[in-house]
């Protein structure tokens, strides 16, 4: 294939396979082992697993609010809305908080308040958060995040499902949590050699969970989170029972030919027409940050070099989560917190894997909404700010085992994070007939 012509292939690819996007816990010997190390425990190679304890020097934590405080301001939009981008007022709201009020210490001291662990798969080392029940039939499940995402956006779930009776839950409901970062995100390593896309890093997960003992289990995920999932699911790892996603692949042939230029849908339903308002919104208007990652990764140097350049970046995914956010930063309050957005943010920065990251749109050759075929038991939680929210019609279609499908009443793209009681309680209604 030459050049231009493969250069064609991964535009197309970025127009249709986009979207990407507490307590302390009460096991004193895991916590102990978590935080026994304070950095990354040396390579040790083969299926071992140690310890790993997040920290950042000092240094690099003034060196990040002394860039927020000296960023170059670009003039303000000469709208009146946010048709233009990200706005001058919300971005310097969030400049503020960053540079005069966060404190990335205590984010660190969440994280570090569970068992975090590395292990090489495949000659990547994997981070990931491992939590036990102290139910010995808990049902384990790996929860996958997407971009512009991380581990942060699962910690808020994390003790509900593995303490059910604590949070509203009865202990049939509980839940063994593995929290991967993905390669090349966070504090799991970057791959340096091609093809870590959801298939091969499915095939990781696979791993992880037979390593860690796992011989019956559920998968979950969102954005990439979905598709590694939907991949772990078409390859039926010996263990793996059935999966949950807040963000289901179901476009029909035809709303995926409309979208590429063919002609408008017609004769949809109530819902599908809302779904094709939706996307139809988003092939126009939210394709941009997918594109370049898809075709240019290594270009956006500016991410790695400006965190305020970042932070725009990443507030940038959909419509919704960025004026969810912008009212969070007007003073709002919405299922996020400043807080919560900036621990997310600082979490790719402090580890400079703005472009690692962005390297995954360029390794998928997926479409991104199109069904794969998946056969396994299948839980589908519809959130009405997503980036589209799935028709039951189109769903029951994409996935013909399906065992749940609930339209929810609040909560968009990023689901555990924003509307984390929401998303337990649908996790375990969706899962439970899989116990």
């Amino acid at each position: 294939m030459d050049t231009d012509s493969r250069l064609s292939r991964r535009q197309l690819i970025a127009a249709s396979a986009t979207a990407g996007t507490l307590c302390l816990i009460t096991q004193a010997g895991l916590a102990e082992a978590a935080s026994a190390a304070v950095a990354p425990a040396p390579f040790a190679g083969g299926d071992s697993i140690r310890p790993f304890r997040a920290h950042f020097p000092d240094a690099d934590l003034s060196d990040l609010r002394r860039r927020v405080l000296a960023t170059r301001w670009p003039s303000k939009e000469v709208v009146a809305d946010d048709t233009q981008g990200v706005q001058l007022a919300t971005i310097q709201a969030l400049a503020n908080h960053w540079g005069t009020k966060y404190d990335w210490r205590r984010c660190e001291a969440r994280i570090n308040a569970f068992p975090n662990f590395l292990t090489e798969i495949d000659g990547v080392d994997i981070h990931f958060i491992h939590v036990r029940s102290k139910n010995p039939n808990a049902l384990p499940v790996i929860i996958t995040h997407g971009w512009p995402g991380s581990i942060i956006e699962q910690m808020k779930v994390i003790e509900p499902l593995t303490n059910p009776e604590k949070y509203g839950g009865n202990a049939a409901d509980a839940f063994d949590v593995v929290i991967p970062s993905l390669p090349g995100h966070g504090f799991s390593a970057k791959p340096s050699g091609l093809g870590w896309d959801p298939i091969r890093i499915a095939k990781a997960w696979a791993v992880l969970m037979k390593r860690l003992g796992y011989t019956r289990y559920v998968a979950q995920g969102g954005d990439w989170g979905n598709a590694v999932t939907e991949q772990l699911a078409l390859l039926k790892p010996a263990g793996l029972i059935g999966i949950h996603t807040n963000m289901p692949a179901t476009l029909p042939d035809n709303v995926s030919a409309a979208l590429a230029g063919g002609p408008t849908p017609t004769g949809l339903s109530p819902d599908e027409q809302s779904a094709w308002t939706q996307l139809d919104y988003f092939w126009k208007h939210g394709l941009g940050y997918a594109q370049e990652m898809a075709g240019r990764p290594q270009s956006l140097y500016a991410l790695e070099d400006s965190p305020i350049g970042l932070a725009a970046w990443m507030l940038d995914h959909d419509i919704s989560s960025y004026r969810m956010i912008s009212r969070v930063f007007a003073g709002g309050t919405e299922g996020l917190t400043p807080d919560d957005v900036l621990d997310n943010i600082t979490l790719y920065w402090l580890t400079k894997t703005a472009v690692s990251s962005a390297r995954l749109y360029w390794e998928s050759k997926l479409a991104f909404f199109a069904p794969k075929g998946v056969t396994l038991p299948t839980a589908i939680s519809a959130y009405p700010d997503e980036i589209y929210t799935a028709p039951k019609s189109w769903t029951e279609k994409a996935y013909p085992n399906l065992i749940h499908y609930n339209r929810m009443p609040k909560g968009g793209h990023f689901a555990a994070w924003e509307q984390p009681a929401l998303f337990v309680s649908e996790l375990r209604t969706g899962l439970r007939s899989l116990r």
